[in-house]
């Protein structure tokens, strides 16, 4: 699988999931959980499936 994420990209991505955790932590709706994973799961793989219609390749080659 190719890595179409930066660095930054995924740094932004696991904070933003950490957000998403919290809140849905606090306000108990199941579906930041799955979003909160789902961005998560993206910035740890590098690999962004929504990135290749649209041609977005962060990665530093």
């Amino acid at each position: 699988m190719k890595c179409n994420l930066g660095k930054v990209d995924r740094i932004i991505r696991t904070i933003i999931s950490i957000i998403l955790f919290f809140v849905a932590l606090f306000t108990d709706l199941w579906v930041l959980y799955i979003l909160g994973g789902i961005v998560f799961l993206t910035a740890l793989t590098g690999f962004c499936l929504l990135y290749i219609p649209f041609k977005i390749n962060t990665c530093k080659k």
